[in-house]
């Protein structure tokens, strides 16, 4: 075990792990009064409820359930996908971090592993850049499946509450597979179909083709020195999607500009082979499911 977390450590890592298990309950819980009682689920005149209805009983807590569990199994299942190709190539990683949040919306900033170590090629980096979002994926598919035969036809209960969410392909097919000829608006979504949303966001952000996102890294391993230019493409084009779809977009232009422009080198030059490229069609194909250009109306 030469990469192993220092016993010291551990404790971090399961102390964020049960707060964000906690703070997602909370929202959970939350999300399943709103569903069972016909109400939006994000209204800004009912946003002191958000952490205070799974406080009231016991009962109440563990209907928030469904929820979180979807949503950090989707989240895990994403990041041991990085930290399982790093054991593989030796890249020393950490566990998990999970991060909490007081957000209404998902009650988690998500989760993220550190690398501490140089990749030492191309194929390494893609593998590791690739797995997280491939694993994230084979979890949320079924998820959104499964909230989906859960959630119920409830008209214009989309276009209701203060934040209207946007759908994603994935989720636009599954709703035509489940709920033939309904419109997206008319559909309440079970929570744990909200987490399986969320888990879409997440992989879509990830696999933005820039700087040093899961997208970024695969970019750099199938192109290279072109991941520059890729970046500023990209970066340039969040400026209108922001603009005109979600302010989102611009916060992500942002942190890229600053803090994510530049990929640490891989002296590799090596070819990653064509198996590799067709993974890499794979992940623009789960982008394309799971991206929208408006996740939340501005």
């Amino acid at each position: 075990m030469e990469h192993a977390e220092p016993p010291q450590r551990i404790w971090l890592h399961v102390l964020l792990f049960m707060a964000t298990l906690f703070t997602t309950t909370l929202v959970g819980a939350h999300m399943m009064f709103n569903f069972r009682h016909d109400l939006p689920v994000f209204d800004i005149e009912r946003l002191t409820e958000v952490f205070s209805i799974g406080l009231r009983s016991p009962a109440a807590f563990a209907s928030g359930l469904p929820f979180s569990l979807t949503l950090l199994t989707i989240l895990m299942a994403h990041e041991m996908g990085h930290y399982m190709a790093c054991l593989w190539y030796g890249v020393d990683a950490t566990l998990p971090f999970f991060l909490p949040s007081p957000v209404p919306g998902t009650g988690t900033f998500g989760a993220f592993i550190r690398i501490r170590s140089h990749i030492p090629t191309k194929r390494a980096l893609f593998d590791i850049g690739v797995a997280g979002p491939l694993a994230g994926f084979v979890f949320l598919t079924p998820a959104l499946l499964i909230g989906l035969a859960y959630s119920r036809i409830l008209p214009g209960i989309g276009n209701q509450g203060a934040w209207q969410l946007g759908t994603p392909t994935l989720q636009w097919l599954a709703q035509r597979l489940i709920f033939p000829g309904v419109r997206s608006a008319d559909i309440y979504l079970h929570p744990m179909a909200r987490a399986a949303w969320v888990g879409m966001l997440a992989t879509a952000i990830n696999l933005l083709p820039a700087g040093q996102l899961d997208g970024g890294h695969i970019v750099y391993a199938l192109f290279g020195r072109a991941h520059k230019w890729v970046t500023w493409a990209f970066i340039v084009a969040l400026l209108p999607m922001g603009w005109f779809y979600w302010y989102g977009w611009l916060v992500w232009a942002v942190l890229l500009f600053f803090f994510a422009r530049r990929h640490p080198p891989v002296y590799d030059h090596a070819e990653i082979g064509a198996g590799r490229v067709r993974i890499g069609v794979l992940a623009l194909v789960v982008f394309l499911l799971c991206f929208t250009l408006s996740p939340v109306n501005n």
